[in-house]
């Protein structure tokens, strides 16, 4: 699911083989796998008909991004670091569900915000977690495939 989501926040000028690059480096099964055994991290999953249409991943922590670090005003934070639908679920409310379901754990977790990377060209994410109550606080720079990309850094008190 990683593989088929991710290029699709990627602006149209990331080519094919950065992407592929990216995905190799950080959204292999074997990546997951560490993923899922770090305690600071949660990987959710959005289920349709017992069928995987989407997932989140939560990293509880000091951002290790200089940038987000010194852009975020809520600590403890936790970043939102993935958020992906299938785009035959958009629409549906999964990311809805994932980004509530996101919430509760940091709130578990004890964070007072929550943050997340959006890439400056992805005005349909920027979007949505703008009506969720995310605001633009910085920018940051994200390696995509060997080339940086610009973000902005979202960030919502919870």
């Amino acid at each position: 699911m990683a593989a088929a989501t991710f290029g699709l926040a990627c602006p149209p000028t990331i080519s094919p083989q950065r992407v592929s690059a990216f995905i190799t480096q950080f959204l292999s099964p074997e990546r997951f796998g560490d993923y899922m055994a770090d305690p600071d991290r949660v990987v959710l999953i959005a289920e349709e008909n017992g069928r995987a249409v989407g997932y989140a991943m939560l990293v509880a922590g000091e951002p290790a991004d200089e940038d987000a670090r010194g852009a975020i005003h809520h600590r403890p934070a936790v970043e939102l670091s993935k958020i992906y639908v299938l785009p035959s679920s958009h629409g549906t409310g999964a990311s809805g569900q994932l980004l509530e379901a996101g919430r509760a754990w940091a709130k578990d977790r004890g964070a007072a915000g929550i943050w997340l990377g959006v890439n400056q060209q992805n005005a349909r994410a920027q979007k949505f977690y703008g009506k969720n109550g995310f605001r633009i606080v910085g920018t940051k720079r994200f390696n995509v495939g060997g080339a940086q990309e610009e973000d902005f850094v979202m960030e919502q008190p919870l």
